[in-house]
């Protein structure tokens, strides 16, 4: 078998991306402009949401959604153990406690029953995560938050918090869909299963502007959606109530500072890459999808456990494909990756779950607490998932992935 030289997760650019960058690059607009605006539009019509909200990254749309519901000081929100650590720091940024929940035993959503268990008068906030692209049980957490509604009392650490608090009435389902843009639950997307979610179009992403990300909503009952937009407006450009476009407009040099907030916009550089790749999605999806039952028929005939991304239920975006060894443990897993390296097929981990870093158990989380989470890190193996691989590329890692098993006994 000849080696090759497989990469994890390269970009997918071509020759349309980089000719809307040099035509973006030559107008003159390089900063937040009018591809930023057009990328918006591109966004909230693909997902039928009302408006969507393009950023520097997923993390600031995260913290300006929770910042856009008044979240800070004295509020909870729950999190699940296992995901990367952003979802996490959003929520701290904003001055909130976190308190994680354990994974379900056969899934990396969050345990349902654990999260109902764990709500209390100070939460606020919920925060689903679609791991791998794959939705998460949104029926099932609006059902919760609607068993607790007595818990809840509206708060809001800004008018337009309160207003939304109270609007809402109930704990607010926030979503971490960085990896699930182009998903759909039930014929929902992605994106219209939650209150608020948050896009990552990070370079490794499914849709990618190098770096940059989204926010996007549902419709509140007495809650303007242009209200909405000003505001995450403001948040993003230091609390400016003009952007670089609307100055350029006679006379509209004078702007005010309404607060001293943020700086997270989009640039039209990346958006103009953001454009090109909106175009290609439905067949970047597609490709994916391929790779995936590929992927999924040798991992059955291996015996090795892996996600399903496609069901009666769901349709996930294919983002990244993670299998678990049944017979391995943490040791034996690392084996595995190391001798598929040498393969020339680097493989990873999604994710360690958080009470095992660093950060987190300076704030005084244990991952003794999340057996269900440690148990699904100890034996995970994420292969190469992207639309520049071949089938022979594809084919080379399952033979390879098959024949270091064995060489590592987990046959």
């Amino acid at each position: 078998m000849e080696e090759r030289k497989i990469i994890f997760s390269p970009p997918d650019i071509g020759e349309d991306e980089i000719e809307e960058v040099c035509v973006a690059l030559r107008s003159g607009w390089i900063t937040t402009g009018p591809r930023t605006k057009e990328f918006e539009k591109r966004i909230a019509e693909y997902l039928e949401a009302p408006r969507a909200v393009a950023l520097n990254s997923a993390t600031a749309a995260e913290e300006l959604n929770l910042r856009i519901l008044g979240i800070g000081a004295g509020d909870e929100v729950l999190v699940p153990a296992y995901t990367y650590t952003a979802t996490a720091a959003a929520a701290l940024h904003t001055g909130a406690s976190i308190r994680f929940i354990d994974c379900a035993k056969d899934s990396l959503e969050m345990d349902y029953d654990a999260l109902e268990a764990a709500i209390s008068e100070r939460t606020r906030v919920i925060v689903p995560v679609d791991i791998a692209g794959i939705p998460c049980d949104y029926e099932r957490i609006y059902d919760i938050v609607e068993k607790k509604r007595g818990l809840f009392s509206p708060a809001g650490n800004t008018e337009l918090g309160q207003r939304i608090q109270k609007s809402l009435g109930r704990i607010a389902v926030v979503s971490d869909s960085a990896h699930s843009f182009g998903a759909e639950r039930k014929g929902v997307m992605a994106g219209m299963l939650a209150d608020f979610s948050s896009f990552s179009f990070h370079a490794v992403k499914n849709l990618t502007t190098a770096e940059g990300g989204a926010s996007v909503w549902r419709s509140i009952p007495g809650i303007d959606n242009e209200e909405l937009y000003h505001w995450f407006q403001l948040y993003s450009l230091h609390g400016q109530d003009k952007d670089a476009l609307a100055k350029t407009k006679l006379g509209s040099w004078e702007y005010d500072i309404i607060a001293p907030l943020y700086k997270c916009n989009l640039t039209d550089v990346a958006a103009a890459i953001g454009l090109i790749q909106m175009d290609r999605y439905p067949k970047l999806l597609d490709r994916r999808h391929e790779i995936i039952a590929r992927y999924d028929a040798a991992c059955d005939a291996m015996g090795v456990e892996h996600l399903n991304h496609v069901t009666a239920q769901y349709r996930s975006s294919g983002h990244l494909y993670l299998s678990r060894i049944p017979k391995a443990d943490d040791e034996k897993r690392r084996e595995v990756i190391t001798k598929m390296a040498e393969r020339g097929i680097p493989c990873n981990v999604h994710y360690k779950p958080l009470p095992m870093m660093t950060a987190y158990k300076a704030l005084g989380f244990s991952i003794a607490a999340f057996p269900n989470a440690y148990a699904h890190y100890a034996n995970e193996v994420s292969l190469p998932l992207h639309t520049k691989l071949s089938d022979d590329d594809v084919d080379y890692i399952c033979e390879n992935y098959k024949a270091v098993l064995k060489e590592c006994g987990l046959s």
